[in-house]
């Protein structure tokens, strides 16, 4: 069986280079190509660790990537969305099915890209957290909500983070809107903190009569996202379908 061919955008960014380096070890994968900003001709060998594997030649954005003959099954980009706004089109018109989790975009962009993707009938994941623990608190608030109709957001991430609320918060929040017991309940209010010493950390606080719940998730390291994030490889390419939480991936047909 021919390993999965992946292109990652965003390879030598704080997320990118462990997923890069996730990627480039996991059996029945090739890390064949690497798109950034920094070090554009140069290996990516030279600033990620890959194992002792070779690594690709960065190149300066995915139309450079083909036209050295780069091939690619699936592009994941961990980039921004000023750089994934140019990636994402020109993967889904080259084949290439898109594993985004770059966040920051406007209403109807993620919807229209995966318009796109079924029009070629190629898969795609527009997806805002890949880890697993963050797909179970979603699911797990979602049920909460439908007890508890008071309910608030506080989403912390490292101070160079540049979206704020997070896209995890954001989606967190429509899927609470989504499965709201009590219709007449107010808005699901989403508080944001910066601070150096944090990476990647959310609660949903719910609050009742007398007593309260706190669902938290914490991911102190990015090696969180793997998991998901070829699991959402893997299924791109065999389902030809779009995904928008990691749930739609990991329990088919819920």
């Amino acid at each position: 069986m021919q390993p999965i061919r992946v292109v990652f955008a965003g390879a030598t960014g704080k997320v990118g280079q462990v997923l890069a380096r996730g990627v480039a070890q996991e059996p029945g994968f090739a890390l064949v190509g690497a798109i950034a900003r920094e070090g554009v001709g140069r290996n990516l060998a030279e600033f990620v660790s890959l194992g002792g594997r070779p690594g690709p030649e960065i190149h300066g954005s995915l139309e450079a990537f083909l036209a050295a003959g780069g091939q690619a099954d699936v592009l994941v980009d961990f980039t921004v969305a000023a750089a994934a706004r140019k990636t994402i089109p020109a993967a889904i018109a080259a084949g290439i099915a898109p594993v985004v989790g770059t966040t920051g975009f406007e209403p109807g962009e993620t919807e229209a890209w995966a318009e796109a993707c079924r029009k070629r009938g190629l898969g795609g994941a527009f997806i805002a957290n890949y880890a697993v623990g963050m797909m179970l608190l979603m699911r797990f608030a979602e049920e909460a909500r439908r007890f508890f109709p008071d309910v608030e957001i506080i989403e912390m991430h490292h101070k160079t983070k540049l979206d704020a609320p997070s896209g995890t918060a954001l989606r967190t929040r429509a899927r609470l809107e989504r499965r709201r017991g009590d219709l007449s309940a107010p808005e699901v209010p989403v508080h944001s903190v910066r601070l150096p010493g944090l990476v990647a950390h959310q609660e949903v606080i719910f609050g009742g009569p007398g007593q309260t719940l706190t669902i938290r998730h914490d991911a102190p390291t990015r090696e969180a996202y793997l998991p998901g994030v070829l699991m959402t490889c893997r299924w791109v390419l065999k389902e030809k379908r779009v995904a928008f939480d990691l749930e739609e991936v990991a329990f088919p047909g819920t």
